[in-house]
């Protein structure tokens, strides 16, 4: 089970009661920040605005392509390690809004990890140091550190172990 803290809600929908859960100004401050580094073509400008505007964990020499999106709501809940590509058009969240709760989990992305294209994270995910996400994959479960996963839903393809083989074999 991924690492999420519940809130149950009454009434309406938790998605409904979005306003009650976060700020506002928060969600437009945040909105105006991430569609302007979406389309940033700098890594270092994009970083700095990630780290210093939405108080993401971003660690150095990592690349944001082109349309990622984190999330919009909790960005602070996302760390990423060094030396780490995430994927053109991945989207990266901490929040879940269902009909009778939300969840938040933090995410965290070791260092020297590759997320393909258009792969979905969700909240209370752990992406292990090394690891490869194929592109278009739903990351719903922790990746081990030096693990190749992909496919929808993910599974595990190889841990790092098998991809050496014994001398002599």
């Amino acid at each position: 089970m991924r690492r999420t803290d519940r809130y149950p809600v009454e009434g309406s929908n938790s998605l409904w009661q979005l306003y009650k859960t976060v700020p506002f100004v928060k969600v437009a401050w945040n909105f105006a920040i991430l569609q302007t580094a979406r389309y940033t073509p700098f890594f270092r400008v994009k970083n700095w605005m990630y780290r210093t505007l939405l108080r993401m964990e971003v660690g150095e020499k990592t690349a944001f392509a082109l349309m990622v999106m984190p999330d919009i709501l909790f960005p602070e809940k996302i760390k990423v390690g060094r030396n780490t590509v995430i994927g053109y058009n991945t989207t990266i969240l901490a929040h879940e809004y269902l009909v009778s709760e939300y969840r938040l989990g933090v995410v965290e992305i070791g260092d020297n990890v590759m997320v393909g294209a258009n792969s979905t994270i969700l909240p209370g995910v752990k992406i292990g140091d090394g690891a490869v996400v194929s592109a278009a994959t739903l990351v719903h479960r922790d990746v081990p550190a030096g693990a190749f996963a992909g496919g929808n839903p993910m599974q595990i393809i190889r841990m790092p172990d098998e991809s050496k083989e014994e001398p002599g074999k």
